[in-house]
């Protein structure tokens, strides 16, 4: 079923936060900083691949992300949901089955045997094609899956994901200069703004990591 009725944006961003709050998807450790893919010390780390196994949150999530992309996108913008893999490919089965649209995935790489393909599903050439994904960072890991879905002729301009870090100031450049707009529900600054109202952490956690989205680099630099 296609929603069409939900709170505005900002409700929206409140309420996604809030969930991954209550689910333990939020991880602060200032002290014990996580280790990024791309080897950079973090005093965060989101993990919403969680809230596949949380089927209320879940469904709400993918209600608000479907009515997301379609109030900024348009209701007939899409013929085609793919998902990223991995993390992407439930979260894009979940609105595909909303949008009642078909849906098909993109491998990180060709698999190395029969087909060789990276899309798995069905895309023919001038679908249009919207890409799902659990998060964003910088936005750099959603361009080789934009080229992959437009090898096939079909074309990519849209993104969603449930998480964008939002402090990274070239990431929506970055995206937009390869022709992708960027849909999410939540950021970084939504979801410390909840941690702050809810005390779900203690004072000098909140400081630390309010430091850190604040100026990122300066805050890893320190701690090489």
């Amino acid at each position: 079923m296609i929603p069409t009725s939900y709170p505005p944006a900002e409700e929206i961003a409140r309420l996604t936060a809030r969930m991954l709050l209550e689910i333990g998807a939020v991880n602060f450790r200032p002290q014990e900083p996580f280790t990024l893919a791309s080897g950079l010390p973090s005093p965060t780390y989101i993990d919403c691949r969680k809230l596949i196994s949380h089927p209320r949150i879940r469904a709400t999530l993918m209600d608000f992300l479907t009515v997301t992309v379609m109030r900024n996108a348009g209701f007939e913008a899409f013929d085609n949901i793919a998902g990223g893999e991995t993390a992407g490919i439930p979260f894009a089965a979940l609105v595909a089955e909303r949008m009642a649209l078909p849906m098909t995935y993109v491998r990180k790489k060709p698999k190395g045997y029969g087909r060789n393909a990276r899309i798995e599903g069905d895309m023919s050439e001038g679908q249009r094609v919207l890409l799902v994904e659990d998060l964003t960072t910088d936005g750099g890991s959603k361009l080789s899956f934009v080229d992959a879905i437009r090898k096939t002729g079909a074309s990519c301009a849209h993104t969603a994901v449930i998480f964008y870090y939002d402090i990274f100031p070239e990431t929506e450049k970055t995206l937009g200069d390869h022709g992708v707009s960027l849909h999410h529900l939540c950021t970084w600054w939504d979801v410390l703004a909840e941690a702050k109202a809810q005390a779900a952490f203690d004072s000098q956690t909140l400081r630390e990591v309010e430091d850190f989205l604040n100026d990122p680099r300066a805050w890893q630099d320190a701690r090489r």
